[in-house]
Order: structure tokens, then C-alpha cells, then sequence
């Protein structure tokens, strides 16, 4: 006779079938039983992280280049402290699965009825629950083995549609219990349009491209969310039109193609992006999300830009609601519009001179120098800091090879995000990340995990000394003066080559250029762990295209 089949072999094989190979998890009473019982043995691998936090970061990133992530915790101190990176997840559309290891129902019930606590309650069995209710696409309790498939695959399918992260309660009684084996294969649900809205946004777009001088393409964060890299590349080869990415989508489509332009951000863009950007007599943006940090110093040209996101067509005062961005590209496509060759003028500054390499670091140096060290199986990643101008000048060659957390910007995610990509890239590929020294300060155990499972990131923490970030906005005139910075921007000051011989991988210090080539190259030698390079610069450095701003 078989052995029954139970809720905790179903939630495992729904993940595998979704696509998931691996789980971050830290250990707890209340999730050891599935974690070790059903997760171990299936062919979904165990990263045991050392925060929640971290955790949360890199089931993130591995989201983000897999397709779906997940994480597993214990009740309220564990799920808890993963807060911040469900809430970045949600803001930035990633669809990541907590599973939270949960007390058994006579524990809840003798809480609720005498007030005899079991570790990690709070107030009953909806704190956690309610934490993350408005975090998440779905929050659901798995109480119940007869309603367990039916609720874990309403889970998972919004988390497939919606491309959010999802919230399950798994109670540690339940796990063993009988329940029926999943039928057929989750997918996301369809995806709909109004028939009238489609028909007459598309024509109303496509008489516009038609008519247009100077078009310009603007693609958006939606494309690489919502899976439409090829439907939207084959528009772009169609119309033959320049186009333009947002920080947010920095490397949704290859940078090395002959009609790409640059990333446009508003007066952190180059030069000759803005001009172009300016001078575009129509704009389509495909998937394209309007924040302060990706339209820096920039108005938005409502009256000659056509948005296609959020389910919606925006186009001056027209406004089609219930039109799915997948359904225009192809309506799009499928009209036939397309245009004459389009000459597009050189956009890329020419090549700076090589440095000398006894010159201390800058920040505009460095970013000028680190090209020369990405090809096109380097994925790039910047963290919330002054490395989001520098990166974003940055030529990234190869599509889907940039990660950043640009709308929700925790300061610290893109550390152990790295721990995630490294795990969802191909065996080809290598990590390098930009961090700044607050940052890194907020999640630096990530080396530990990177160390345990052999991951081979190259993380490079610039550091200034300060929030640098931080000080820029709120008043970026000390920069050019001798004024001191806010005293709350100040950080205590690490040397973070040095965590390398506490976590086992390696490090290098570096101040001048010719240090900095010496450390990447051993870097890049190094496959075996992770590589941390300590970039100092004066804490008065700016990017370049930081500059602009004054107050």
C-alpha cells in the first residue's frame, strides 16, 4: 500500500511545477517539519539563509530572472522581519511566495480560549495574516486538509497574474494530513480587454506613429514583467523606431542593439538621450511606470506620449480603460503600421581616456572604467545609492541582464538579491553588483550565505563614508562646498575587505585605478565564492549625471 498523499507533498509539488528550484529558508520549529520532510527530498533545493530579511532580498532577485521565488519562515518574528522585502516585492511587481510556518490549531485554540501563549503569538491567529494582507496578491491560511489544494493553487495562480507575491499559512499540524493530489497545471489566469478600447486606442497610436517626424519608443518595466520581451522586440523591429528604456527596465531588451538609445531618467540620462527625448514628436511607452526616481527632473509630455500600462491607454485627454498591454503590442503588430528607415543618431559619448593608474578613485572614474570588465554574460545589479546614476550610464549587452529595485528602493537589497540571481542564471553568466557602504552595512551576512552554497557574486562596496544617496536628496549643495554633511548621514566606519576572512571568501581594498584593476581581475578569477571590493572614494564624489541637481 502507498503511502497517503498529504498537504505538504501538494504545496511542494505546485512549486516545482510552477518553476521553482529553489527555497530560502531559515530554520524554525514550526516549518522544520515540511522544510526537512517534504522540501528536502523533492528536487527543489534548500538555501538556508541567516536573516529573514536576506531571505526575503533573494528569493527577490531569483524571482526576478526565474520567473517565481520563494521563502520560508517561522510565525511572526520570522515573517515579521521579512516585511520589507515582501512590501519591495509587491511596489515592484516580483512574485515571490512566503510560506510561514505556522502554530497548530489546539495551540491557537488554547491561546484564544485561556490566554496560555505559544512562542511567537502575538494576538492570535490573524496578526501575521493581517500584516501582510495588503502586501500580497493573496493571503491564505492552510487550516483545513480538504480545502488545502483549492487554496495553495488560488495562491499560486494569483501570484502567477498577478506577478506579486503571495502569503501562505502552512499550520505545522497540517503538514502530514491526507488531502487529493493536484489536478492539471496552474497558469495565469487570461487576460482581458475591452474589445471597443483596444480597437480604437491601437488606431488612434498607430495613425500617430504613422504621422510622426521623429518617433520614439519608450519600453517599460511591464514588458519584463509581464513576459513580453519578444512581442515587444518584434514592434520595435517592425516600426524601426529608436527606443529608450527607464532605470526601471534598464536591459529589458539587448543594449547592444542599433536602435537602442539609452536609458532616459530625466535629467540623470545622457546628454544626447534627452535630446532625443525632446525632440521626439510622438512617444510610445510600452509598459512604462511614472516615478520621482526615473523622471528626475523631468515633466512628463502627457500631450504627446501615449502610455500603455496599468491595463490602461493614456494619451492626452484620450483614455481607453481595460486594454492589456500584451493585447496593444500585438494589435499593434498585427496592423501592419510601420515606418521608413529612421536614422538614428549616435547617442553613446565617446570612449573616456584610460586613467592613470595611480589616481585615486572617483566616482565618475569608476563607472568609466568598470565597461571595460562587463560583456555579455555579465549580469549587473545596483543598489538604492549613488550607484544608481553611475549604473544607469552603464552599457549592459545583453537583455535581462540588469536587476535593480529602483520604485521601492530599500538601501541594502541588492546584496543578498545577488544570492538569488546567482542561484536563477545560467552557468555562464556572472553576478557583479554596486552597493553603497550603508547599504552593504544593513545586510552584509549575505557573504556567509554566498560562501556556504559556492556563489560567486562580485560585489563592489563604494565607500564615502555617508549616506550619500540620502544627503543628495535631501540637499546636494555640500557636495560642491566644505559644508559638512547631515549628521544622520555619517556612517561608522567599516573595513569591509576585511569581512572576507570572517566569512571565508575573499577581499581587496582599493583606492587608485590600477588597484581597482588588480582587484577585479582576481575577482573574476575567483569562481568559487564571493569576491567583496572595497572601492574607497572621497565622500564629496558625485557620478556625473548627479550633478545637475543643485537644491
Amino acid at each position: 500500500m502507498s503511502d497517503p498523499y498529504t498537504v505538504g507533498q501538494y504545496l511542494v509539488d505546485r512549486l516545482r511545477q510552477v518553476g521553482l528550484g529553489h527555497l530560502f529558508s531559515i530554520a524554525g520549529d514550526y516549518t522544520i517539519r515540511w522544510v526537512n520532510g517534504y522540501v528536502g527530498p523533492s528536487p527543489i533545493a534548500v538555501i538556508e539563509e541567516v536573516n529573514e530579511l536576506n531571505a526575503g532580498y533573494a528569493a527577490d532577485g531569483y524571482a526576478r530572472l526565474n520567473g517565481i521565488g520563494a521563502l520560508c519562515v517561522t510565525y511572526s518574528p520570522g515573517a515579521l522581519s521579512a516585511v520589507n522585502a515582501i512590501a519591495g516585492a509587491y511596489a515592484e511587481r516580483v512574485p515571490v511566495v512566503l510560506i510561514n510556518g505556522t502554530p497548530d490549531i489546539k495551540k491557537t485554540l488554547t491561546f484564544e480560549q485561556t490566554g496560555f501563549i505559544a512562542h511567537h503569538f502575538i494576538s492570535g491567529r490573524e496578526t501575521d495574516a493581517q500584516a501582510f494582507e495588503h502586501l500580497t496578491a493573496a493571503t491564505v491560511r492552510i487550516d483545513n486538509p480538504d480545502l488545502a489544494g483549492m487554496l495553495i493553487d488560488y495562491a499560486l495562480t494569483q501570484c502567477l497574474t498577478e506577478r506579486r507575491p503571495v502569503y501562505i499559512e502552512l499550520l505545522q499540524d497540517i503538514v502530514d494530513l491526507e488531502c487529493e493530489p493536484p489536478r492539471g497545471e496552474l497558469r495565469p489566469a487570461r487576460t482581458m480587454s475591452d474589445a471597443a478600447g483596444l480597437k480604437e486606442s491601437v488606431a488612434t497610436i498607430a495613425a500617430m506613429l504613422e504621422k510622426a517626424s521623429n518617433p520614439l519608443i519608450w519600453v517599460g518595466i511591464e514588458v519584463d514583467r509581464l513576459g513580453l520581451h519578444e512581442q515587444a522586440e518584434t514592434l520595435v523591429r517592425q516600426l524601426n523606431i529608436p527606443y529608450v528604456t527607464e532605470f526601471l527596465s534598464k536591459s529589458v531588451l539587448a543594449e547592444d542593439d542599433t536602435l537602442f538609445a539609452g536609458v532616459f531618467d530625466g535629467q540623470a540620462s545622457s546628454a544626447e538621450v534627452q535630446s532625443l527625448v525632446e525632440e521626439a514628436d510622438f512617444v510610445l511607452a510600452l509598459g512604462v511606470w511614472l516615478t520621482d526616481l526615473n523622471s528626475l527632473g523631468w515633466d512628463p509630455r502627457f500631450e504627446k506620449t501615449a502610455f500603455v500600462s496599468f491595463d490602461t491607454v493614456k494619451y492626452g485627454t484620450y483614455f481607453w480603460p481595460q486594454v492589456a498591454l500584451a493585447h496593444a503590442i500585438d494589435a499593434l503588430t498585427t496592423s501592419g503600421v510601420a515606418r521608413e528607415t529612421t536614422p538614428l543618431r549616435a547617442v553613446t559619448p565617446p570612449a573616456p581616456a584610460p586613467p592613470d593608474p595611480a589616481a585615486p578613485i572617483t566616482y565618475t572614474g569608476f563607472y568609466e572604467v568598470i565597461p571595460r570588465y562587463v560583456d555579455e554574460n555579465t549580469i549587473v545589479g545596483s543598489d538604492a545609492s549613488l550607484n544608481y546614476f553611475g549604473s544607469l550610464l552603464l552599457r549592459v549587452p545583453t537583455a535581462r541582464a540588469f536587476f535593480a529595485q529602483p520604485s521601492y528602493s530599500s538601501i541594502g537589497y541588492i546584496s543578498p538579491a545577488a544570492t538569488g540571481v546567482c542561484l536563477a542564471k545560467r552557468s555562464e553568466q556572472r553576478v557583479m553588483v554596486f552597493a553603497g557602504d550603508g547599504g552593504f552595512q544593513m545586510s552584509a551576512q549575505c557573504l556567509s550565505t554566498q560562501t556556504r552554497f559556492g556563489l560567486d557574486p562580485i560585489i563592489f562596496v563604494v565607500d564615502n563614508g555617508v549616506y550619500g544617496v540620502e544627503q543628495w536628496l535631501a540637499d546636494p549643495s555640500v557636495f560642491r562646498t566644505d559644508q559638512p554633511f547631515y549628521d544622520s548621514c555619517y556612517l561608522h566606519r567599516w573595513e569591509y575587505s576585511k569581512l572576507a576572512a570572517v566569512f571565508g571568501c575573499q577581499g581587496w581594498k582599493v583606492t587608485t585605478y590600477g588597484e581597482l584593476d588588480d582587484a577585479v581581475r582576481g575577482a573574476l578569477a575567483n569562481t568559487s565564492g564571493p569576491s567583496i571590493i572595497q572601492v574607497v572614494v572621497d565622500d564629496k564624489s558625485l557620478p556625473v549625471n548627479a550633478e545637475w541637481k543643485k537644491t
